[in-house]
């Protein structure tokens, strides 16, 4: 048997810290975030050991250009020689692997041992003075990227904590400004329990002075309106005006949603703002909330999720889930709150945000109970709130589609009905769910051959008078599969109403995506087509109180009329807002030339005088 040796990976430390710069870490910035999530670990262990130890991280800046140095000192639980070595020199080591505290400790940030690396893509070393709260001497150690580091004891005892020391790199004064720093530190540690203070150019400033009382208590958050909206602008750089407190069952998640002050686009990317153990992990989180809640920016803290290894995102695990089922339910109970106890206010947000609203109303039939009457809708009485249409007393019906609303919009009005758009997104699944809960409201779908029903039909007399015109403007619209009657409807302003069956439509979608397909696509949409012709045909009303329409069919000119048929046939079309195929628009254009030729020879007859 020959003989199988074992090796290590070597590890290029400088070829991982360029990895940690390109691909985990979004920017070199995330350094002072990852020096405050060790300081915060440290601060967390050594109030497990000695509970009555007050926290206090402390940031110093000196010197300037190339001579930048800053200075992180914590006064958490420190490191022995032994943590040294397990902690900062083993690349991707766990703080959570082992049996001693600092490795069986579950509330610790840090996962992955991989964040004091980060401090390479600032600086050409690492200097870390620590002493332990467990006793032993104060140690030095000192790394470099090119994977060597040094260790070794000091004869001097410093304080119990940790110091670590960086020299700026070049290229990277901007990570070091004062300014900067500031505006990092708040970013990352605004809601530390503990105070992180800067020291630079003489001054001292503690920068999360401020943590507001509601962030252990979300609900108290009501009676600090001014605050929290307040502390929203400085954190997510926008001026809201309202917002709702969040909380899960256990306690262990909350944050504020924040009302966007603005209406935002369905498909807007929603990203949120989440902090882990008082820590911002990410503010992009996408994750954290419903897909419906697209209307509301949070703020929100956690120490139940578990953080991706670049720490600025979540693991899709149950507990993600559960939380994010959990906060959506607590917005859901806050807008039925609105809808009993400040209904301006929930009609204000519906405003602002009618599509989200109508996006939750959907799966939700509670709440669309109580919000149904905010809800606006497109309506031939105008653009008008749900609540504002039932007042009016009529019978509600609506349309599935925005082609058949268009259609029959015109006529129904005419004839006093009340008709809703159902064609846009939510509209007719919410009014379909609300028929169904609130029967009394008498909602009813209505169908373009429904309103058709209402036109009144010729006389015997009229039939006879009408009967070859007729015939000749249902032959000129033959070739394009509709059937022509004439009728007497309201508005009289309406020359012609097109309709169309469901056969008629699905012909229409393919003869159009016939034009523009290749001609293999084009054979198998004819075929898929074929099947259709024989019920496919559409319907074209013409208005006897239209005075164009009687004057066209009384005089039943046999070149006039089958001209004015298919123009009538193309206008209607357009104003259904129908696609129109090109036998469609050479027909109108035809048309068109027609009446301005017969209209050049009726002025030269005369002379040069118009008729």
């Amino acid at each position: 048997m020959s003989e199988q040796n074992e090796y290590r990976f070597q590890v290029n430390l400088s070829g991982m810290i360029n990895i940690l710069s390109n691909h985990l870490y979004s920017s070199p910035k995330v350094y002072l975030r990852e020096l405050l999530q060790n300081a915060t670990d440290a601060i967390t262990a050594r109030n497990k050991l000695e509970p009555a130890s007050r926290g206090q991280v402390t940031v110093d800046i000196a010197g300037s250009g190339s001579n930048l140095t800053m200075t992180v000192d914590d006064n958490g639980i420190g490191l022995t020689e032994e943590d040294i070595h397990r902690f900062l020199a083993m690349i991707g080591h766990s703080s959570k692997v082992g049996e001693d505290f600092l490795a069986s400790e579950t509330s610790f940030i840090g996962r992955f041992g991989i964040g004091l690396l980060s401090c390479f893509m600032v600086s050409e070393e690492i200097v870390v003075l620590t002493q332990s709260a467990q006793g032993g001497p104060s140690m030095e150690w000192r790394g470099k990227p090119d994977g060597t580091y040094t260790i070794r004891k000091l004869e001097t005892r410093l304080s119990t904590g940790t110091r670590i020391y960086l020299r700026c790199k070049p290229g990277c004064e901007s990570y070091f400004e004062p300014e900067t720093v500031k505006e990092l530190l708040f970013y990352y540690g605004a809601l530390l329990p503990y105070p992180v203070i800067l020291r630079a150019s003489g001054l001292q400033e503690t920068v999360n002075a401020s943590r507001p009382i509601w962030i252990e208590e979300p609900e108290l958050a009501r009676g600090s309106r001014q605050e929290v909206l307040a502390f929203g602008q400085r954190l997510l750089g926008e001026r809201f005006h309202d917002f709702i407190p969040l909380r899960t069952a256990n306690g262990r998640t909350g944050g504020i949603a924040y009302i966007l002050p603005r209406s935002v686009n369905l498909n807007a990317r929603r990203t949120h703002r989440v902090y882990l153990k008082q820590m911002l992990v990410s503010d992009q989180a996408e994750n954290i909330l419903p897909e419906w809640a697209f209307f509301v920016k949070c703020l929100v803290w956690t120490d139940e999720l578990q953080p991706t290894a670049s720490r600025e995102h979540f693991y899709e695990d149950e507990r993600l889930q559960e939380v994010r089922s959990e906060l959506g339910q607590a917005i859901r109970e806050e807008l039925l709150r609105m809808g009993e106890y400040e209904p301006d206010r929930l009609q204000h947000m519906i405003g602002l945000h009618v599509l989200s609203m109508k996006a939750l109303a959907a799966e939700d039939t509670e709440l669309l109970s109580v919000i149904y009457r905010w809800l606006p809708f497109e309506s031939t009485y105008g653009e008008r709130a749900l609540g504002e249409l039932l007042d009016e007393g009529k019978k509600l019906y609506y349309t599935l589609s925005v082609d058949e609303y268009r259609q029959i919009a015109h006529v129904a009005a005419a004839q006093s009905q009340l008709v809703l758009n159902g064609g846009y997104i939510y509209n007719a699944e919410l009014l379909e769910h609300l028929a169904y809960l609130k029967p009394e409201l008498q909602l009813e779908r209505l169908v373009p051959e429904d309103v058709s029903l209402a036109f009144t039909d010729l006389t015997l007399e009229e039939k006879n008078r009408y009967y070859e015109a007729i015939r000749m403007a249902d032959a000129a619209l033959q070739s394009f599969k509709c059937q022509i009657q004439l009728k007497r409807f309201k508005p009289a302003e309406l020359p012609a109403l097109y309709t169309l069956s469901k056969e008629s439509s699905a012909l229409r979608s393919i003869e159009k995506a016939k034009e523009s397909s290749p001609d293999l696509l084009a054979s198998v949409l004819g075929n898929l087509g074929v099947s259709l012709n024989e019920a496919a045909y559409s319907t074209l009303y013409f208005n006897l109180d239209n005075p164009m329409i009687e004057r066209v069919f009384s005089a039943a000119h046999p070149q006039m009329l089958p001209a004015a048929a298919e123009v009538l046939y193309t206008n209607a079309l357009m104003m259904g807002h129908y696609p129109m195929t090109r036998q469609e628009l050479s027909a109108m254009n035809r048309g068109i030339i027609r009446f301005i030729d017969w209209g050049l020879e009726a002025t030269a007859e005369n002379g040069g005088t118009s008729v």
